[in-house]
């Protein structure tokens, strides 16, 4: 069977279409794989022009001057940088990522994912305390997205090549397809549906693969055996599950009351960052940089109680204020790095007070504790507890840190939410920038429901002066719309049976009746592509206060189709049917 790209095109806008989609996941794998890798190695060749090796994190090695010097500089020229650019241009990352999903229909620009490239880069390789998971996020979401809108693909596979992006960012960033999933699920897209897992797993598999073939992606910690040692651990679990939780919201906090002051220069924000995060490497080099080497020590105990709790608290102040101000970094690997050092410092710890009990004397696992940590934190910062304790569980290639894991990813988030009334990481910035996300189920479904699933294809174009011809011809079979226009361009819509009604009705004598005469009902008309969505058309109807839209596919030469009409009533019923059912 010869392939058609234009069927291939009308098969994407059935949602369900799982073949299409199947094969859409694929490619987005690909193309996100690609750009993370690219982006991890970029870091690291730009850091090593300045001696820092270990994939572009051992920036301890650095002399006191420039741990200073460095982030410093960096910001600066970040700062300048970004004082050229528009501010719609300065937004990146996760949150960028979930507003044009919602807001624009999926359409990531150019721009914007330049700037996510180049900055993250800059800003990673510099020192500034971040990560690159949310730039590679951003990158894997862009990219789909932007080539979905070159090829002319319908808004509603944008959505599914987004979440593809953004799992495969995430998987070729951590080498964890099935965390990479969840996340997105959790995070991005905030739903759950069988059409929609496929294409997903299969970008995060594809670029995990690419990832652990060309040596991309965050260390593996094999750790089989982990697990607890006793029942009685569990209200110590659940003990560093408050304090994970308390770290977490500390750190929301503290990147909301930054980015309080993102209405002041870019400039400023930026230098202030470099100077903090500057100022704290004197004392505390492990606050540069994304941290997975100082994770590895902490994982095998190779740093005191003081130093543990010392990085943490050091890393949420410098993370916070570099997230809040605007940076192009990410979160997930910071959050990691502080919830070791949480676990690492609680076990170090509770070892000897639970192994002095005489009645329950046994010896704890300080690693289990590190994972455990590293869970809760992520889960409590992003509200995705699912999709943190399967990091855990892929980053360790171990099963048995599951039930803890889960324990504590469920008390910090009680205690982020409940106790500190704090929201998720990226929900805070969402608020704090007043964009409103709809996330609820009939948004949900207007967002992948293609415009073609209730567009009314009888429908002609007519000028506004009928011929006796076209009288004729429409005498035959009369459409249910009418669309009137005058010289090119589009008036206003009728019914095709009260325009015939009237012209049986008009004077015999006349013999090209003019329609804008008549005493017809008028349905004011919009334009809109092809590819566009029911929220898109809802949102277009509400904006320019028409009463329906006109569908057009896009033609060679800068031609159009006319596919056919679509009225808020139809969306309504449709909808209403939708979620009947």
């Amino acid at each position: 069977m010869q392939f058609s790209f234009g069927s291939f095109r009308r098969s994407l806008t059935h949602y369900e279409s799982a073949l299409a989609y199947a094969f859409l996941g694929i490619i987005a794998g690909v193309l996100s794989g690609a750009a993370v890798i690219a982006f991890e190695h970029a870091i690291e060749h730009t850091a090593l022009l300045w001696g820092v090796g270990s994939r572009g994190d051992n920036f301890e090695s650095l002399p006191a001057l420039e741990r200073f010097a460095l982030p410093l500089a960096g910001a600066l020229i970040l700062g300048a940088a970004f004082s050229a650019l528009q501010p719609e241009h300065r937004d990146v990352g996760i949150v960028h990522v979930i507003s044009r999903l919602y807001l624009h229909y999926g359409m990531l620009p150019v721009r914007n994912a330049i700037v996510q490239f180049l900055g993250g880069v800059v800003a990673l390789a510099t020192g500034q305390s971040g990560g690159r998971e949310g730039p590679g996020v951003h990158l894997g979401a862009a990219i789909n997205s932007i080539i979905g809108q070159r090829l002319g693909l319908p808004n509603t596979s944008l959505r599914i090549l987004i979440a593809c992006g953004s799992a495969g960012g995430i998987a070729a960033a951590f080498n964890t397809p099935l965390a990479g999933v969840i996340f997105t699920m959790e995070v991005i897209v905030s739903e759950y549906t069988v059409a929609g897992f496929v294409p997903v797993v299969l970008s995060a598999v594809v670029a995990s693969a690419m990832s652990h073939q060309l040596g991309g992606g965050a260390e593996i910690f094999e750790m089989s055996g982990v697990q607890l040692a006793s029942l009685w651990e569990i209200p110590y679990v659940m003990l560093l599950g408050l304090c994970c939780g308390t770290a977490s919201a500390l750190l929301i906090r503290l990147s909301t009351l930054s980015a309080k002051l993102t209405d002041r220069p870019v400039l400023l924000r930026f230098a202030l960052a470099g100077l903090l995060t500057g100022s704290l490497a004197l004392f505390v080099p492990e606050v540069l940089g994304i941290g997975y080497d100082t994770l590895g020590r902490a994982m095998f105990q190779e740093l005191a109680l003081q130093t543990l709790l010392v990085i943490a608290l050091a890393k949420i102040v410098a993370t916070a204020v570099a997230v809040g101000f605007g940076m192009p970094v990410g979160l997930i690997g910071p959050t990691l790095l502080i919830g070791a050092c949480i676990g690492g410092a609680a076990a170090l710890v509770g070892a000897p007070l639970l192994a002095s009990q005489q009645a329950m004397a046994f010896t704890i696992d300080p690693t289990l504790y590190v994972t455990v940590g590293m869970a809760a934190t992520m889960g409590a910062v992003f509200g995705a507890p699912l999709a943190a304790c399967l990091a855990a569980i892929e980053l360790t290639q171990s099963t048995s840190v599951a039930m803890p894991a889960l324990l504590a990813i469920i008390i910090a988030n009680l205690v982020n939410t409940s106790l500190f009334r704090q929201r998720s990481a990226h929900r805070s910035v969402l608020r704090q920038l007043l964009r409103r996300l709809p996330d609820d189920p009939l948004d949900q479904l207007l967002h992948r429901t293609d415009v073609n699933a209730v567009i009314d294809s009888s429908v002609v174009t007519l000028d506004r002066k009928l011929g006796s011809s076209v009288v004729s011809t429409l005498a035959v079979q009369v459409p249910n719309w009418c669309l009137i226009q005058r010289e090119g361009e589009l008036l206003f819509l009728v019914s095709g049976n009260e325009l015939m009604e009237w012209v049986e009705n008009s004077p015999s004598e006349d013999e090209d009746p003019d329609i804008t005469e008549a005493t017809l009902r008028r349905w004011s008309i919009a334009v809109v592509p092809e590819q566009a969505t029911l929220r898109q058309v809802l949102d277009i109807l509400r904006a320019r206060t028409v009463e329906a839209v006109a569908v057009y596919a896009r033609a060679g030469q800068g031609k159009r189709i006319l596919r056919g009409i679509v009225t808020r009533d139809r969306i309504e019923r449709f909808a209403l049917h939708s979620l009947n059912n």
